[in-house]
């Protein structure tokens, strides 16, 4: 519901924001024409200035300066003047149409100074005691002949502006409501609807409304989404139990075949190359007790079915001890480990299971072991960091191509694999370890080693989860 409020008070703000905006605009567009058209005051000043070019000759007449047929060229105007006692036109320009009269009265020129003569709109300045007067084209000016206005409308005109501007803004927002009741009653029950949907919820909408389309949409959005996750819980549940069927059902014969390989490795009565082959039996048939047990480990985390116990776990002494029982299982000294932590560093502690932390950091280890098989250094880190502790752990073997770092960092975990096993995608010991790490609500990163190998973070927020 909070998401309906939010996209009312979305579509108010922009409602009040396109009203202030289109009158921004208007009033803008307004100021822009009026400042391109002809000034009320124009012609009268024109008219003004034309009187001033024109000058009187020794003979009695009157001659128009060239600027002053250039003001009556420009404004495609003609003009008179017209003489204060007898009323009669005394100079007239060379283009005044035949129907301008050349004489007035006294209520001619009090008529024509404020209007039009024959239909051309004038306009009138002194010329000493006569009168000049230029028409205009009949399209030039619309004018006002008997102006008069109310002063208390004039006075109260800001106020009258608002008061329009605030009726308008209701009307438009009473019609916005009137026209949109009927949509956000269709939207709010859409709108809670999607909201359940990450939550996986059953959904239903009533299809009616203006929105009744999208409501069935939605509700059958929601149908395909419960039939798709009952069949993956089913298909989870399955391929759970058969692993841990299968993990069950080999434990017996594989114990048998390591039990007897044993024997065989020790008896004297075989020749040293039967023994031989007797030990690699055994090796090779705990690699695969050693890969059902991580297979089932795998999928317990997988499925939450692998319970936690949490207690407060030290980082820095789970990291030290793997690696010292690491260096106590190399006899051979092909995988030395370098311990990089800061010495003043003795305690990183979180809630945690420390026997499956512990198996995080072995995995780690065992994993430079495994993709080294010719020997490679190894170096163990633990540091705090701002908010968060990090493990890191990091070899410099054969390292690993861009390629398989891409897909190791993107691709999506052994256990959900429907390509088949011709192209599997990462072992089942750095799956354990994601699925670690993520149970302890930290994440993993892979990287390039510093020396051209292969490095492993792991990394635990300060405030983990109990």
């Amino acid at each position: 519901m909070k998401s309906t409020f939010k996209l009312i008070r979305r579509f108010i703000k922009i409602l009040l924001l396109s009203f202030i905006g289109l009158m921004v605009l208007n009033i803008a567009l307004l100021i822009f024409v009026v400042s391109r058209s002809e000034s009320n005051s124009g012609g009268w000043k024109a008219t003004e200035q034309l009187g001033m070019e024109l000058t009187e000759t020794e003979n009695g007449g009157y001659m128009l300066s060239e600027k002053g047929q250039e003001i009556l060229q420009k404004r495609n105007a003609w003009a008179i003047l017209v003489e204060d006692e007898t009323g009669d036109v005394v100079w007239h320009s060379d283009n005044l149409p035949d129907d301008i009269p050349l004489h007035y009265s006294a209520a001619d020129i009090s008529y024509y100074t404020r209007g039009y003569i024959e239909d051309y709109p004038t306009t009138t300045a002194a010329r000493g005691d006569d009168l000049i007067f230029m028409g205009h084209p009949k399209d030039m000016y619309w004018k006002h002949m008997w102006p008069a206005f109310d002063y208390q409308l004039i006075a109260n005109s800001p106020k009258i502006i608002l008061m329009f501007l605030v009726v308008n803004l209701l009307a438009i927002l009473v019609i916005y409501f009137v026209s949109t009741s009927g949509v956000l009653r269709s939207v709010k029950p859409i709108v809670s609807g999607i909201e359940a949907l990450p939550e996986g919820k059953e959904i239903y909408i009533k299809e009616k409304g203006l929105l009744s389309e999208l409501a069935a949409a939605i509700n059958q959005g929601s149908e395909k989404l419960m039939q798709q996750d009952r069949e993956l819980k089913k298909k989870e549940s399955a391929r759970a139990n058969w692993i841990s069927g299968v993990s069950h059902d080999i434990r017996t014969p594989l114990s048998m075949v390591m039990g007897y390989a044993g024997q065989l490795e020790e008896s004297s009565a075989l020749s040293e190359e039967d023994r031989r082959k007797a030990s690699i039996i055994r090796q090779q048939s705990l690699k695969m007790k050693n890969l059902i047990n991580d297979l089932n480990l795998a999928s317990k985390l997988e499925y939450n079915m692998q319970p936690l116990h949490p207690e407060p776990v030290n980082l820095v002494a789970v990291a030290r001890q793997c690696a010292a029982d690491f260096i106590n299982a190399d006899l051979e000294g092909k995988y030395p480990v370098d311990w990089k932590t800061d010495e003043d560093l003795t305690a990183c502690v979180i809630q945690g299971d420390k026997d499956l932390l512990r198996r995080a950091v072995n995995n780690l280890l065992n994993n430079a072991q495994s993709h080294n098989p010719e020997g490679c250094a190894i170096s163990v880190e633990v540091r705090e960091e701002t908010d968060s502790y990090c493990i890191s752990v990091e070899d410099d073997g054969v390292g690993i191509s861009d390629e398989q770092l891409e897909k190791l960092r993107n691709t999506p975990h052994y256990m959900m694999s429907d390509s088949g096993t011709e192209e599997p995608r990462h072992g089942l010991g750095l799956l354990i370890v994601q699925q670690i790490v993520k149970a302890h609500g930290g994440s993993i990163s892979f990287h390039h080693g510093k020396s051209g190998g292969f490095m492993v973070q792991m990394i635990f927020a300060i405030s983990a989860p109990k």
